[in-house]
């Protein structure tokens, strides 16, 4: 007998994305799709359940076996290193962690570099591999702004498309590391319930291979 996967999405547009990946890979949920105060939408014939949670939190939700699988964005993956078995790369939501400074920045060897960031691990892994002695100035929001007032020498933060860096006369110095949303499983649950997750797994990478065929 299939067990179903329980299964946490990311709210927002990405996770609408992601959503119609799982459906036109055979896992489809009406009920999600109707107005309702719901929390869970399960769809037992397809064996499948979802539930949409914050995206810092979908991880946290799979690493704890709340959920088998969910999709997470690689940055909150670097950055928390939850214990997971990443799946897919799913292609959606790409961006790149990066260093960014003021244009012309040069940095300077003999003191201590200010980084200001709301990666913290991602900038202390990314400068240990680099050998360079750095200060972490945390923060939560405006990073461009660290820079522009003396707080910071330099900010590492998801650039997109980096019109925000430009309209700031900032740019990009490094990339960190490419970002992405990745199909995560659970440990416990990938053990218990391998044939399922297998097949899911499989299922989406054969239907973004599809879309991908199709794409002029």
């Amino acid at each position: 007998m299939r067990q179903t996967i329980d299964v946490a999405l990311p709210k927002g547009r990405l996770g609408e994305k992601v959503l119609a990946i799982f459906e036109e890979s055979g896992y489809p949920c009406p009920e999600i799709h109707r107005e309702s105060r719901r929390l869970i939408f399960e769809n037992a014939d397809a064996g499948i359940r979802y539930f949409w949670v914050k995206p810092s939190d979908v991880a946290i939700y799979v690493e704890r076996g709340a959920a088998d699988v969910g999709v997470a964005g690689k940055d909150i993956l670097l950055e928390y290193v939850p214990a997971v078995y990443e799946l897919l790369d799913l292609g959606m939501g790409r961006c790149r962690m990066a260093v960014a400074g003021p244009k012309g920045f040069r940095d300077n060897l003999e003191r201590t570099l200010r980084v200001a960031t709301k990666f913290p691990r991602i900038a202390r892994d990314y400068y240990a591999r680099e050998s360079r002695e750095i200060d972490i100035i945390k923060l939560n929001g405006s990073i461009e702004l660290a820079p522009l007032l003396g707080l910071s020498d330099v900010i590492v933060d998801i650039v997109e498309t980096g019109t925000t860096l430009r309209e700031n006369n900032l740019e990009p110095l490094e990339t960190v590391a490419p970002i992405s949303a990745r199909l995560i499983a659970n440990k416990a649950s990938y053990q218990f319930k391998t044939e399922e997750i297998r097949a899911l797994a499989e299922a989406m990478a054969a239907s973004l291979e599809r879309k991908k065929e199709n794409t002029p």
